[in-house]
């Protein structure tokens, strides 16, 4: 499979008949030179339009451009596999469309319609940076929970006959519209109430396109199936559909699967060795971000959506079935100690749920309620350990991600954070490691042609960083700050970030997937 560009890009044919480096646009010279599939060296890099026409120890004489990259580490635009901005991507506000939490961290391209979301219209989706620029690269699934929700709703049963051969058409449309493939979220409702032959069913109308299976798993602690169950789910569904599975931000989530990280990694290997294709991705912290209803609430009770969830709450024997299932929730949690509020009334924003208890004099379960009656809430779960996380990223399968969405810091340092923590400090992996799973693996993983390598006729998508400085400076109480040391960032050609200030440059592009040949009318 190849990616291939929007609308006004240049054609395959086209891109590679470029200037010599000597007449290049752009060189950036002397840095440390991370191309993402070799051993670094000191050189330079040489660029014309959007494309890298030199990559070696000294590019020739007479660019019209030359960026002293000298003790900078310059690496391929890292390349975020799991996020959730495809709102900032869609939306009126030319600002926020270029992306600045991941450009200022050296990210050029992402991945949007994960875990299920999205917008089922593909085409429009990929084809909207043509009119409204938008700062980075982007790729997108089709993803399960819109198709349910457009055909089915939000109601727990299975679709008819009719309702499942529609899902299968939209599907198909997306894939043939240059969707990735087909992701779900089978955590959340509605698609929680999915049994597996309705997925393997919709997973199989994909990979006849030639998608990959991408799952934000059913259960990453204890919930229902548990970890391992979960795992083994998407083994399944990747088998029976004939397509490759690739796992979203693998984690072991929660005080009953902490320490099931080696396990689960065998089970991953396993099926590898016996010839599936299997990947997933991460993202470096120790706190998931998700609703506070899904952390907490039992799938029953959001049957139907946000309107009958109150409901429930408003019937007593009902609600008291409820707060008997929160409580046993809450534990897998690691208690209310453990919940940090991200996103909802302001009054209780950067509060930890036991916090709002113990203002309220309420019990933990009944100030979560009280919360979610009025409006829907986020949340920072504090629930992994950093035996689970390191074990999960030494794996060459692994690459990065951010998970990127509001109120968690994750969306502005994912990636300043890896290299700080994980690489600097904690040394859990190389610095090598890190640039080729933040840019070789994803790229070659969805075949992003030209993409997350430097070498000459590849896109130029580029980040110079300083080693001393690249860190984030967000937190989960400060979680907006954008990372530092990231010196330059240039996509598709374009300087997005000069001198550690972004340029207002927005010269990102829609990446549609080419589909299996002949699957398409």
């Amino acid at each position: 499979m190849h990616i291939v560009l929007a609308a006004g890009a240049l054609t395959a044919s086209s891109a590679f008949a470029r200037p010599a480096a000597a007449e290049a646009d752009i060189v950036l010279k002397g840095g440390t030179i991370h191309t993402g599939t070799a051993a670094p060296f000191v050189g330079d890099v040489a660029i014309t339009d959007d494309r890298i026409t030199f990559v070696g120890k000294a590019a020739p004489a007479g660019a019209k451009r030359v960026i002293d990259a000298e003790g900078l580490v310059v690496a391929p635009g890292f390349i975020d596999a799991h996020t959730h901005v495809g709102d900032m991507i869609a939306g009126n506000d030319a600002a926020e469309r270029l992306v600045l939490p991941f450009l200022m961290q050296g990210v050029t391209t992402a991945f949007i319609g994960n875990d299920g979301g999205g917008d089922i219209d593909t085409a429009a989706v990929l084809g909207s940076a043509a009119t409204r620029p938008v700062g980075i690269n982007y790729a997108t699934f089709v993803g399960f929970g819109a198709v349910r929700k457009a055909v089915v709703g939000e109601a727990d049963r299975a679709p008819t006959a009719a309702e499942l051969g529609e899902m299968k058409t939209i599907v198909g449309k997306a894939m043939c519209s240059g969707a990735l493939g087909f992701s779900t979220g089978l955590f959340y409702a509605p698609q929680n109430f999915a049994k597996q032959d309705e997925v393997v069913a919709l997973a199989k109308t994909s990979a006849a396109h030639g998608g990959i299976y991408d799952s934000h798993i059913r259960d990453e602690s204890s919930y229902t199936v548990g970890l391992s169950g979960a795992i083994d789910e998407a083994l399944t569904v990747g088998r029976e559909a004939g397509m490759p599975v690739h796992i979203a931000h693998i984690k072991a989530l929660g005080v009953d699967v902490h320490g099931q990280a080696p396990a689960i990694i065998a089970k991953i290997n396993a099926a590898r060795a016996a010839g599936q294709v299997v990947h997933a991705d991460q993202y470096p912290w120790s706190a998931s971000g998700t609703a506070l209803s899904a952390a907490l609430l039992p799938r029953w009770a959001e049957d139907g959506g946000r309107e009958a969830m109150l409901k429930r709450f408003d019937e007593p024997e009902t609600l008291a079935r409820i707060r008997t299932e929160m409580r046993e929730n809450l534990r897998r949690r690691g208690g209310a100690a453990s919940l940090l509020l991200t996103r909802g009334p302001d009054d209780v924003v950067g509060k930890t749920l036991e916090e709002i208890a113990a203002q309220t004099g309420a019990d933990p379960v009944d100030a979560a309620v009280a919360v979610m009656r009025r409006g829907p809430t986020g949340v920072a779960s504090f629930n992994q350990t950093e035996p689970d996380i390191a074990a999960f990223m030494k794996q060459p399968w692994v690459m990065t991600s951010s998970d990127g969405s509001t109120g968690h810091p994750r969306l502005y340092g994912s990636y300043a954070r890896k290299y700080d923590k994980y690489v600097k400090t904690d040394k859990v992996i190389s610095l090598g490691d890190f640039i080729a799973r933040s840019t070789a693996l994803p790229a070659e993983t969805f075949s992003l042609e030209g993409r997350g390598v430097l070498k000459t006729g590849a896109f130029a998508d580029v980040v110079a960083f300083d080693p001393a400085t690249f860190a984030s400076r967000a937190d989960y109480a400060q979680p907006t700050l954008f990372a530092t040391g990231v010196r330059t960032v240039i996509v598709n050609g374009k300087v997005a970030v000069e001198n550690g200030a972004p340029t207002g440059v927005a010269a990102g592009r829609g990446l549609p997937r080419t589909p299996k040949a002949g699957s398409c009318p």
